[in-house]
């Protein structure tokens, strides 16, 4: 029997799939690429077909793999950029829906605080990566946010041009860290605009904002990002399909 399925605590599919998703959180099979058949993983593992399928459907359910008719199993790229169209309507003057600008504003290395600590799961004191956005459509500003980031993980960030970050920085994170986020969990909050929020948003003071806290993370569940957007309540929504 392979040695990752020895372990008798866990159903053997439940091992599976932990083994699966622990291969791809080591990149074996990056974003987009197919793993192997059923079969084949069958025959790797020593198990049954019925037992792959079972711990595949668990990470397709997991949104880490999906399934394509006739094609395969595969990676899943994360989209978490939709998420925001969820909660602030981020459009052109003529209506079109459009993914915001990206200006970094900010970037440093700080010791983490008790808060960012207890969010990324470090000690506290560890250093981290502190970087201060603005996004932006049509040169308005529309969010500021807060990013703080284990620097271990992610060293080469410090080193790179912000010019080439990008508008989305999960795909930066995958390519010059080997980092992937596939799942995030998302709390919302209201809070008054101090006084450098206010000035970054063009807001009168104490105007109110809506926070996006999220917490990002990669397929073994460590988290890999924190981070807060703030943005006027005004421009908020918020969409949920309820079946």
């Amino acid at each position: 029997m392979n040695p990752a399925l020895r372990d008798d605590r866990l159903p053997r599919y439940q091992r599976l799939r932990d083994d699966l998703a622990a291969r791809i959180n080591r990149n074996e099979w990056r974003p987009g690429e197919p793993i192997p058949s059923e079969a084949e993983l069958g025959a790797h593992y020593g198990v049954a077909i019925g037992t792959v399928r079972k711990a595949i459907d668990q990470l397709v359910s997991d949104n880490v793999l999906e399934r394509q008719q006739g094609r395969g199993t595969f990676v899943r790229r994360a989209r978490f950029n939709s998420s925001l169209f969820r909660f602030f309507r981020f459009q052109s003057e003529s209506g079109e829906r459009r993914v915001p600008k990206s200006r970094i504003i900010r970037r440093r290395s700080v010791a983490a605080n008790s808060a960012v600590a207890s969010a990324l799961r470090i000690p506290a004191g560890e250093p981290v990566i502190s970087l201060s956005r603005l996004r932006l459509i049509d040169d308005v500003p529309l969010l500021a946010e807060e990013i703080w980031l284990q620097q271990s993980r992610f060293a080469e960030i410090l080193e790179i041009d912000t010019a080439e970050f990008g508008d989305l920085l999960y795909p930066l994170y995958e390519e010059r860290c080997g980092e992937v986020v596939v799942s995030a969990e998302e709390i919302l909050t209201v809070e008054a605009a101090n006084e450098m929020q206010a000035r970054l948003l063009r807001l009168e003071a104490h105007a109110p904002l809506i926070v996006i806290e999220r917490l990002a993370l990669d397929l073994e569940r460590r988290p890999i990002e924190w981070r807060r957007s703030r943005g006027p309540a005004d421009r908020f929504r918020y969409h949920a399909e309820i079946r």
